[in-house]
């Protein structure tokens, strides 16, 4: 993983890795008098715009926040049709990532799926798993503080089995162990709606990362709206700590 201390980092005007939690889909969905499932397919649109456009501003990683563990508390036909769309995207839309050389992980606590979907998971990046454009990880069934809790779960494991001591757990061995430790740390994360907290989301991966709140709901948000996110992105100075004049010293 990339330290977020270095040069470049702190420079860049396109995120290496950019995380959006997609928010309003029902809100949007009242708003034009539809139903909550009419506002989930209507997000589906801007997936897809928001993939092309990412991965044609070179983005690395892109992970959508698409279901987290707390969702099933939402009604049952709401959550039903949810999984129904969850499913025909692993059925349809994977070969169209598979065509653009695109990669596809899913985060999260699977076994709460139906078997069917958790098949179609296995499919689904076992299709893509050699390709070399953008990894696009999708965060389903998933929670910042599920992630954390496994990652330590598994230290717990290896110190009881002796593969390491109690001083060993660290920040460094726990990151090797969260969900993502693989790819660049978050540079961006972009959350729709107006809403302006982190739901649980990447709670170990956001913390360098920019934060941008988007007034638009999901289904509004499309490749302009990126472009604008971007912008604003390119202008800010990432510190990570130190005054402005090492930060301007570094670049140098």
């Amino acid at each position: 993983m990339t330290s977020p201390q270095s040069p470049e980092s702190h420079r860049r005007a396109t995120p290496r890795h950019l995380a959006i939690i997609m928010d309003g889909n029902n809100r949007w969905a009242k708003a034009h008098g539809l139903s909550g499932v009419r506002g989930h397919r209507a997000g589906v649109e801007s997936v897809r715009s928001v993939i092309r456009r990412a991965a044609e501003h070179g983005v690395e990683v892109l992970t959508l926040f698409a279901f987290s563990s707390e969702n099933w508390k939402r009604p049952p036909a709401e959550v039903n049709a949810l999984m129904e769309l969850f499913l025909i995207a692993l059925k349809r839309e994977v070969k169209k990532l598979h065509e653009h050389d695109i990669r596809l992980t899913i985060i999260g606590e699977r076994e709460g799926f139906s078997a069917s979907i958790q098949k179609h998971i296995d499919r689904a990046e076992t299709l893509t798993a050699d390709n070399r454009g953008m990894h696009l990880v999708i965060a389903a069934n998933y929670g910042g503080r599920w992630d954390i809790a496994q990652a330590a779960q598994r230290l717990a494991t290896r110190v009881a089995d002796g593969e390491l001591t109690a001083e060993q757990v660290n920040e460094q061995t726990l990151g090797r162990e969260v969900c993502l430790a693989d790819a660049p740390e978050v540079d961006l994360c972009i959350r729709t709606s107006g809403e302006q907290r982190l739901s649980n989301f990447l709670l170990w991966q956001l913390a360098y990362a920019e934060l941008y709140f988007s007034p638009l709901l999901w289904p509004d948000f499309g490749a302009e709206a990126l472009d604008e996110a971007f912008a604003d992105f390119a202008r800010r100075q990432r510190r990570f700590g130190m005054t402005h004049e090492q930060v301007e010293a570094q670049g140098a």
